[in-house]
């Protein structure tokens, strides 16, 4: 069957087609940062992830402009089909990627073949569009309307993304929600132009784009329960808690070895073993500055270092500066986090502020008075937004608020299994003027943990506890322990500054911790 011989359409219809034009190219967008966001999830190092993804995209879309030259006959049916194809393969690609990670080996294959997909069929759609277009508008003013309304595409796709679908609806509900948008346009190209589609065809487009889109729907109703089954897959023990804010995956499971937090698929405690981990995070610090009675928190929205602050009486203000809402309001709120941090966020001693940490710094430095003791607890730095916050740059900042008594213990990954990295954190300390005392302890969960203890003046590292109770771990032949390195995890020669250019210690962590992964 051939398509019925029709040569314009009406005028009025022109509008919709570059409405679609709009629509195309932010579903597009999205599908591309999507890809790339879960990729940075559950293989870390998001600018490779993001740097790859966008090229391969790239790339398949121009793939896809060459393909679209061997679509000589029944344009519109074929632009229809496309849409269809790319409303499908598009809308299920986060729940589909997110069960590929669960179940098969082969996921970066898998991951760019999706990719490499999505991009040639809207490589395909823009150049058929415009053959479509190309007898109701002159040439120059079609590619001009044509390229503007992509290009406005792409700029509402990511502003959506970052702002609003991230936040709100997370990676699986947005993709699918973009895949109803292409199958609302698929279904609105078949009455634009329904005149150049041979009716049992068009009939049957239709009953195509309806049955996907009921799919889609089914799909984003049930979308937190695919979520929670997909994430059961991924991690040991059970997933009592799951909440996707606009910074990170938060995930609380739960099994023999009591409760585990994870960020974006990265373990950050396990409540069997945590206090080993909190106890060196806090108390060599206090045991510099005793008396302390201002303590400030950079990340650590889970509360637990807060929680080993407020053992000593003396401390009468604590300030807790964690970038993420969904985190800090986890702890506050999730009853085995409550019972973990000892209910430590709602003291009254402590103030909550959901802040970046270097901005929070650099607008708030001279205006607060010092504090006495600072401890930091970022994740560790697997991408280039955690690594500004080990630079010589944060360092200088957080001088501001420091005066010659004040201590502060930075967690540094691990100085065996990432000894360049524990090392970098070090040398940037020191290079940022800070004098420095590296320290390590074993934590089951993550294996030998790395910190680094720093003043504005030249210390002694502390070789006795503090008297406080409730500690778990620490005596003073532990505390002195500390600070004693094995040949395996002593200070490489040539380890660079991290600098805010540069970001060197994110490079040495992606390569360190790679390797003990393949």
């Amino acid at each position: 069957m051939t398509e019925p011989a029709t040569t314009t359409f009406a005028k009025r219809k022109v509008p919709l087609l570059f409405l679609t034009v709009l629509v195309i190219a932010t579903a597009g967008l999205v599908y591309e940062l999507i890809a790339g966001t879960l990729a940075s999830y559950v293989l870390g190092d998001s600018v490779f992830q993001f740097s790859t993804i966008i090229g391969v995209y790239l790339s398949a879309m121009g793939l896809g402009a060459y393909l679209s030259r061997f679509i000589v006959e029944k344009v519109v049916i074929r632009f229809v089909e496309i849409e269809l194809a790319a409303a499908l393969i598009g809308g299920f690609s986060a729940p589909f990627l997110f069960y590929v990670f669960a179940y098969a080996d082969a996921f970066r294959v898998l991951l760019y073949g999706t990719v490499v997909v999505i991009g040639a069929l809207v490589g395909i759609e823009l150049p058929l569009l415009m053959r479509i277009l190309e007898n109701e508008l002159d040439f120059k003013e079609l590619v001009a309307k044509v390229l503007t309304f992509d290009y406005l595409g792409a700029l509402l796709g990511s502003l959506l993304f970052a702002i609003v679908l991230m936040p709100t609806l997370g990676l699986v509900r947005t993709s699918l929600l973009f895949g109803m948008l292409n199958g609302a346009v698929a279904l609105m190209t078949t009455w634009v132009l329904g005149d150049l589609i041979y009716r049992p065809i068009r009939w049957r487009l239709r009953a195509k784009g309806v049955l996907l889109l009921v799919a889609l729907a089914v799909a984003f109703v049930g979308s937190d329960r695919l979520t929670r089954f997909a994430e059961r897959e991924l991690y040991d023990d059970r997933v009592i808690f799951a909440e996707q804010s606009r910074y990170q995956r938060v995930v609380l499971t739960h099994g023999a070895l009591g409760v585990q937090l994870f960020l974006n698929g990265n373990l950050q405690f396990a409540s069997h073993d945590e206090y080993r981990y909190h106890e060196a995070l806090v108390h060599p610090a206090f045991a510099l500055a005793p008396h302390a009675r201002r303590a400030l928190v950079l990340g650590g929205g889970d509360g637990l270092a807060v929680r080993e602050i407020l053992r000593y009486p003396d401390v009468e203000t604590v300030t807790l500066v964690d970038l993420d809402p969904a985190m800090t309001d986890m702890a506050r709120r999730v009853s085995v986090m409550r019972e973990l941090n000892e209910e430590s966020l709602d003291d009254p001693r402590v103030t909550v502020i959901n802040d970046d940490a270097m901005v929070w710094l650099d607008e708030n430095g001279d205006s607060v008075e010092a504090y006495d003791v600072v401890i930091i607890d970022f994740p560790d730095p697997n991408n280039f937004s955690l690594g500004k916050l080990y630079t010589s740059r944060f360092y200088g900042l957080l001088q501001r608020v420091m005066h010659p008594g004040t201590a502060v213990i930075v967690q540094a990954t691990s100085p065996l299994y990432a000894r360049r990295s524990f090392w970098c954190v070090e040398r940037t300390m020191a290079a940022a003027g800070l004098h420095t005392a590296a320290f390590h302890t074993l934590v089951p969960s993550f294996g030998e943990w790395g910190y680094v203890l720093a003043m504005t003046r030249p210390f002694d590292p502390p070789r006795e506890v503090p008297d406080v109770e409730g500690l778990r771990f620490l005596n003073d032949e532990a505390m002195q322990a500390m600070f004693v390195f094995g040949r395996d995890m002593q200070r490489p020669d040539d380890v660079e500054t991290n600098r805010l250019d540069t970001q060197a210690l994110v490079q040495y962590y992606d390569q360190e911790w790679s390797r003990l992964e393949r």
